[in-house]
């Protein structure tokens, strides 16, 4: 768990960091790094302060109470030389007992809620101020991210209650990022000159690296999520390795054919998709299907991120909602078709959770849910900033780039 912990912290710097970097304009390069540099660090004090209590703390099926304030009563447990373990959802005939200290759950999870909003960034990238953005992505991990993290992942949460299975971030972390970076898009607008000013990637090394680091730190997240050395984390990192690659040939190919030719950027953006895709399938099912899911999401996602995008005329700058959106929910469903009943079995549920057209239901009410949720409140708190301290740089300085404007800094 230690290991998956720093895995998944590096998805976020540097791995998601040279990723959005390398596909933006030269001048906003540095800009996109600070923004998921500045996530990390302020998801970390938020998450310590109030974001896990929110998250995992007793409280109702709805959010969780003030227990864990400042992290009050994580080394409860602690004894020198002896296994230690915590109870989430104490007080719930639901309740899970955790094998592993209450600090380490609390970083695994820590790296979930700091790449979330780092996510959204993809979507508002070379537009969005400094400033609102950090108020933004403090305010949406409280209100948006701990509640729906609490609904599906905590014994006691109303989603978990009427059967939706997500194991390790379809709904809480990449439909729910993907929604509120569609949102951003439609209430900043488009960028200056898109449609006529060159927008062609900077260094698409960069970006390369950040997908490489993103795929190799994914096996934190999923197997990771199995919160112990276990045939289903070994069954967890099987399919992520599987799903991803059939998503990056499928993107590669649906490319390559309607295009002309295979792009670096198509397939890095295909393993992107796969990655997501298998998020909340990868402690339920086999290798077989994780096949099937990870083509149907690097197609998909690539239509979602060119022709569904060009249709609908939102600039979703580097396709936050068209991979993880639309990735998260493909995954989200499939998992429900797909779901292998042994690998969820437990005492309580010895048959495990089986994919049917039952569970199908189910898990398309898990993404409304989270799909409005997330909609609403990013809309809400967008406008409030906008409001205030306003969201959008000014015309000026989205010319000059916002490494300067904003930073004071600029590459070579």
């Amino acid at each position: 768990m230690l290991t998956s912990t720093a895995l998944v912290l590096l998805m976020t710097v540097p791995g998601l960091a040279l990723f959005y970097g390398g596909m933006v304009r030269k001048k906003n390069v540095l800009a996109t790094l600070m923004q998921s540099f500045a996530i990390c660090c302020l998801v970390t004090i938020t998450w310590t302060v109030l974001g896990y209590s929110l998250a995992f703390g007793t409280g109702n099926g709805y959010i969780g109470d003030l227990s864990r304030f400042l992290l009050k009563g994580i080394g409860a447990n602690i004894s020198k030389g002896a296994d230690v373990g915590f109870t989430l959802g104490l007080g719930s005939s639901n309740a899970t007992v955790m094998t592993i200290p209450e600090s380490v759950y609390m970083t695994f999870q820590m790296t979930f809620a700091i790449i979330t909003p780092a996510l959204i960034a993809g979507a508002f990238a070379e537009r969005m101020k400094f400033s609102a953005m950090c108020i933004f992505m403090v305010l949406w991990s409280l209100l948006v991210y701990s509640p729906i993290a609490h609904w599906v992942w905590s014994p006691l949460g109303w989603v978990a209650g009427f059967g939706a299975i997500d194991f390790a971030g379809g709904t809480v972390v990449h439909i729910n990022a993907g929604i509120a970076g569609l949102v951003c898009a439609l209430v900043l607008g488009k960028r200056r000159g898109l449609g006529h000013d060159d927008m062609s990637p900077y260094n698409l090394t960069y970006a390369v690296i950040g997908a490489s680091l993103l795929w190799v730190g994914w096996f934190g997240f999923n197997a990771g999520s199995a919160v112990g050395s276990n045939g289903r984390a070994g069954m967890a990192m099987a399919v992520t390795q599987i799903a991803t690659a059939a998503a990056a040939l499928g993107w590669m190919v649906a490319e390559w054919v309607l295009k002309g030719k295979p792009t670096v950027l198509g397939i890095i953006s295909g393993a992107v998709a796969g990655l997501v895709a298998i998020t909340p399938a990868a402690g339920f099912v086999l290798p077989g299907p994780s096949i099937v899911i990870g083509v149907a999401a690097g197609v998909g996602c690539y239509f979602a991120a060119t022709s569904l995008k060009h249709l609908l005329g939102y600039d979703d700058s580097l396709d936050a909602f068209g991979v993880h959106g639309v990735g998260g929910i493909i995954g989200a469903l499939l998992t429900g078709v797909f779901a292998f009943g042994p690998l969820s079995a437990t005492d309580a549920n010895p048959a495990g959770v089986v994919g049917s057209f039952a569970q199908f239901v189910i898990q398309i009410k898990a993404v409304l849910v989270t799909v409005i949720w997330s909609g609403v409140i990013s809309f809400v708190l967008l406008k409030l900033i906008d409001w205030t301290i306003g969201l959008r740089v000014t015309h000026e300085n989205e010319v000059e780039g916002l490494d300067m404007t904003l930073h004071g800094e600029r590459i070579g």
